[in-house]
């Protein structure tokens, strides 16, 4: 199993950039950012600057989207950060999420988002992609090589993610709702005639290394809620579309947003805001890695008996160094030593 980062590209940048390399020392595979460029700084600039202060992680947005950024241009973003540092780059998008609501836009449908996948990886692959009634190609990205990996809640996504996915992203790493996101992403994947074995499955959450005392404990969750608070935005859109007993979705991930109200992007992703209180206390531990190096270690090994190949843990709580030691020292060492 591989283990990544999920990073917000606050100011200063710099801090971004050590933190990757702390991520990279301490054993890391991945290291993922938000991609909302009015909340956050620019991620793409910032890439370059971690690709060059690395050497082995992998880099990329979880997650873009095909509406704030024209679809050649992500895929030219994605080559040349390619053909500078050596194929180290992986495309996580997504229908759009903070990035297009902070302006008043919405979400694009499953079409369009089907349509920037083809775009992107062809273009970003160094073929030829078709662009309205044009045919375009990069005459010097011959060399790069990219995967996509879907962002998805929704039966229409998740139907869409095994079908043309390199990856599957599941951002909450609840053991349960991740069994049966992954079966539906696999059967789809079967009925369009794809392995379902050469997709990639990730999960991402917050992941937060503290004491076993409950205090300790109340702290980790309080820090977490956040979380919480964002997937269930995801989560009310669907509620919306199909409705809460549709069995579109597992109860397990609807349930809890039947006090939720409204959401406040200017306190999107972060530790402490206030639209988050809705959240109990055991949904944050269904869908975030908390606890002792132990605790981490046992939610790793369910998920990966699940079929995860990959979990990536957001680190926007006021842990990140002790929580990265943590890995690097206790966590990432038995995990290689099982998967050996």
């Amino acid at each position: 199993m591989d283990l990544g980062v999920v990073l917000q590209t606050n100011p200063p940048a710099a801090r971004v950039v050590e933190l990757a390399r702390a991520a990279e020392d301490a054993g890391f595979s991945h290291v993922w950012t938000f991609d909302s460029h009015i909340l956050w700084q620019e991620p793409f600039v910032i890439y370059s600057a971690i690709l060059a202060q690395t050497e082995r992680v992998m880099v990329g947005p979880m997650v873009t989207n095909p509406a704030t950024r024209d679809w050649s241009v992500i895929a030219s973003l994605f080559a040349t950060l390619n053909d500078m540092y050596g194929n180290r780059t992986v495309c996580g998008i997504g229908r759009g999420d903070s990035a297009v609501r902070v302006q008043g836009g919405k979400p694009t449908t499953i079409a369009t988002l089907r349509q920037a996948i083809d775009v992107i990886r062809e273009l970003a692959n160094g073929r030829s992609a078709t662009v309205g009634d044009t045919t375009i190609q990069f005459p010097w990205g011959s060399g790069s090589e990219l995967e996509v990996w879907v962002a998805a809640y929704g039966p229409q996504a998740l139907a869409l993610t095994g079908e043309v996915g390199d990856g599957y992203i599941l951002q909450l790493a609840d053991p349960e709702i991740a069994k049966w996101m992954i079966r539906v992403v696999r059967e789809s994947a079967e009925k369009a005639g794809r392995d379902p074995d050469k997709i990639t499955f990730c999960v991402s959450a917050p992941m937060y290394v503290g004491d076993g005392d409950a205090g300790s404990r109340d702290h980790m969750r309080d820090q977490c809620r956040w979380f919480g608070g964002m997937v269930g935005n995801h989560v009310a859109d669907i509620v919306a579309r199909y409705g809460a007993d549709g069995g579109s979705v597992p109860a397990a991930l609807t349930d809890y947003i039947e006090n939720r109200d409204g959401y406040d992007y200017a306190q999107h992703g972060k530790a402490g805001n206030t639209h988050a209180k809705f959240v109990p206390d055991e949904v944050i531990e269904r869908f975030c890695l908390l606890g002792t190096p132990e605790d981490h270690l046992a939610k790793l090994e369910e998920l990966r008996e699940l079929g995860v190949d990959q979990v990536a843990g957001y680190l926007q709580h006021d842990g990140i160094d002790q929580t990265l030691r943590a890995y690097r020292e206790s966590i990432i060492p038995l995990v290689r030593s099982a998967v050996g």
